[in-house]
């Protein structure tokens, strides 16, 4: 008997796309008038505070596109000698598996310009303790008459702090 609650891993893996097959994905979407939501992060270790936010930038629209830092671009983040905990590979496939994102892409830039350039989503989200001016990809989105939105993040949940707690065990 069928499971119609069975997540296929391969329709997960089909979630997961190089610069190049995203842009024939967004001609899809564009032509079915899909509004394409964007934002992007390490998303190192997903936490409750990832689904929250995640869950929220995805209501923003038909389509969430992630971003993800590429192992090499987190290093440059300066987030801790040991991050990524997790390789690149792993945090994509992790994020393509939940059920509100569309798609997945790796990025081995600073930052995602590139990426929402070819994109040009509709919305760009990112969390609270960003001013607009200071995200990547603002002007691109702002110009074509798109939103950039804010998302609060729930207080209590970061990597760090997990990453800090599992290190005093």
């Amino acid at each position: 008997m069928h499971n119609p609650y069975k997540t296929n891993l391969d329709v997960i893996r089909s979630r997961i796309f190089t610069f190049d097959t995203l842009q024939s994905a967004i001609y899809s979407w564009r032509f079915k008038d899909y509004k394409i939501v964007f934002t992007n992060g390490c998303f190192d270790i997903i936490h409750q505070g990832h689904i929250d936010y995640l869950s929220k930038a995805a209501d923003c629209g038909t389509v969430l596109i992630i971003g993800v830092n590429s192992d090499a671009s987190v290093k440059k983040l300066s987030k801790g000698a040991s991050r990524p905990i997790q390789d690149e590979n792993s945090r994509a496939l992790i994020l393509a598996s939940l059920h509100f994102v569309s798609a997945v892409v790796i990025f081995n830039e600073d930052t995602p310009y590139d990426l929402i350039k070819m994109i040009q989503p509709d919305v760009l989200v990112k969390g609270s303790d960003y001013k607009v001016e200071q995200i990547a990809g603002h002007d691109i989105v702002l110009a074509k008459g798109g939103e950039v939105k804010l998302i609060d993040y729930l207080d209590g949940y970061s990597t760090s702090a997990i990453e800090k707690k599992i290190r005093q065990s």
